[in-house]
């Protein structure tokens, strides 16, 4: 609870912190691991969406295969990656209500289990704005931090 890129809008927002809270942190890791990418810090090329926000659009598209990392394309389990990132996207819903309860999360991943409701837009789903781009291009390239220090000696006259 309270790590940036894993947090649910809800608790990031307004405090409140659930069971789907949870869930919502949970979807975060399945793309993540899908992808190989970390949510917080992702950047692609053509965009400036986070990963969930990627792994939207390009489920939207029809092409949620493009998430796949590389090195996880030699797996012969297409259904079974869909599946996850079906199930990634149901989690990462942007209100706690649409998503599934842990329970069901599990079941869904089950092979046998049918998923069969579609996601809604996950939250935090936003395009980073030119100043918050800067502000964190900036930061990024920092590669030490310099820690300054005053030393006051007390001497009597």
């Amino acid at each position: 609870m309270g790590t940036y890129g894993y947090m649910a809008p809800e608790y990031a927002i307004d405090g409140l912190f659930s069971m789907k809270s949870d869930v919502f942190s949970f979807g975060v890791l399945v793309l993540e691991i899908v992808s190989g990418k970390k949510n917080r810090g992702f950047h692609h090329p053509d965009h400036d969406l986070n990963l969930l926000g990627h792994a939207w659009k390009l489920w939207t598209e029809g092409n949620p295969m493009d998430l796949l990392d590389a090195s996880l394309v030699t797996l012969n389990s297409e259904s079974e990656v869909l599946r996850c990132i079906h199930v990634g996207l149901l989690c990462v819903q942007q209100r706690p209500e649409d998503r599934p309860i842990m329970s069901n999360v599990l079941l869904m991943l089950d092979i046998e289990h049918p998923v069969t409701s579609q996601p809604k837009q996950p939250g935090f789903y936003s395009e980073r704005s030119l100043i918050e781009m800067a502000t964190s291009s900036s930061t990024r390239n920092k590669l030490h931090t310099s820690n300054e220090i005053t030393v006051t000696l007390l001497q009597g006259r």
